[in-house]
């Protein structure tokens, strides 16, 4: 395998193209974001998108109704659900590491690598790995294959992450997924591991200042591409520079999409505001409507916590707002929980 810098010049008019492209819809996005009063929201719900659609690429595959339902639920759901929540939350610990470090080191990503697949942590050690398209079984790559050389091009892309500033970070980061994938450093959390590295990278170079943008649903919606383009790099180093435009245009792609959900989340906000004020006036508060945004599932003990009522007061609201059609209960073993429909119908399309 090669190590970074690639010697290729990426100074093509069709990748600057597709970079200005690219940041001019970061830019909006990073605009639009500034409307929310409350980001935070929008953080949680995006967050907890990305965790579904990386998992889904590893073919763990689950619904919103579970990992919500395993977030709120006293009793774990197990299985499928509780991955997708370990994978938010390697981003949320890769997150608190960069800000702490102001770099990305190899026992960064080792470490969140653990969180993903807490049993199978640490850089590979034994050959046998190969990197194969699950709908043709296909050998798309294989990467190195001894633990000496697999740290060495570790210890490169640690080097060119923190250090090479060649080409714009958009570039950069195109450059650095290809090559962390087709060092492939651990036996499992591979992907999932880099899809987090990408958001890190972007965070540290001040593209966005806050982990919204997400490409996972992008390299779902277009995986026999992504593979083609993986394999192909690998033989052959022109090839590099469509796998930039790949990676480009789902940088513009979900900067677009995401700019959309959140102008529709804000339109949703209001519009519930302003029908809470008039259908039930003695239990408005901007506080509620928050709430029931943040979590999308919420229950009594949550809600009342949050809003600072007793539980007599949370109930009566709760079963108020489920009557005029704010929010819809069911039970969840011995629980009572209570979903945002709005919210969900939003996120899931």
């Amino acid at each position: 395998m090669n190590k970074l810098p690639f010697d290729i010049n990426l100074n093509k008019v069709e990748i600057l193209k597709q970079l200005n492209e690219a940041n001019h819809n970061i830019g909006v996005l990073k605009g639009v974001l500034k409307l929310i009063p409350n980001p935070s929201i929008i953080l949680s719900l995006i967050n907890i998108s990305e965790s579904k659609d990386s998992s889904a690429i590893e073919n763990i595959i689950t619904t919103y109704d579970e990992i919500f339902k395993e977030i709120v639920s006293k009793i774990s759901l197990g299985g499928k659900p509780k991955e997708v929540i370990k994978y938010k939350k390697a981003i949320d610990y890769g997150l608190q590491l960069i800000i702490q470090k102001g770099f990305i080191s190899t026992n960064v990503l080792v470490d969140i690598q653990k969180i993903i697949e807490p049993n199978k942590g640490g850089i590979r050690k034994l050959p046998g790995t190969v990197i194969i398209n699950d709908k043709t079984n296909e050998i798309v790559h294989t990467p190195p294959q001894s633990e000496s050389e697999i740290r060495g091009l570790m210890q490169n892309l640690e080097q060119f992450i923190n250090e090479n500033e060649d080409y714009d970070p958009l570039i950069q980061l195109a450059l650095i997924h290809l090559q962390f994938e087709s060092i492939h450093p651990f036996y499992d959390g591979n992907g999932r591991t880099g899809r987090i590295l990408n958001i890190l990278y972007l965070v540290l170079k001040e593209k966005i200042q806050e982990p919204v943008l997400y490409l996972s649903k992008y390299i779902v919606e277009h995986k026999e591409k992504y593979y083609e383009l993986l394999k192909k790099s690998n033989e052959n180093p022109t090839y590099i520079e469509e796998f930039v435009i790949y990676i480009l245009k789902g940088i513009s792609e979900t900067s677009k999409n995401t700019v959309n959900l959140i102008i529709k989340i804000k339109q949703s906000i209001e519009l519930t505001k302003q029908e809470m004020r008039k259908r039930l006036p003695d239990v408005y508060k901007y506080e509620i409507v928050e709430h029931l945004f943040s979590y999308m599932y919420t229950k009594n003990e949550f809600f009342r916590e949050d809003i600072g009522v007793s539980r007599a007061t949370a109930t009566k609201y709760l079963k108020l707002m489920e009557k005029e059609g704010f929010i819809v209960s069911e039970s969840v073993g011995k629980e009572v929980i209570y979903k945002n429909i709005q919210l969900f119908n939003l996120v899931r399309d």
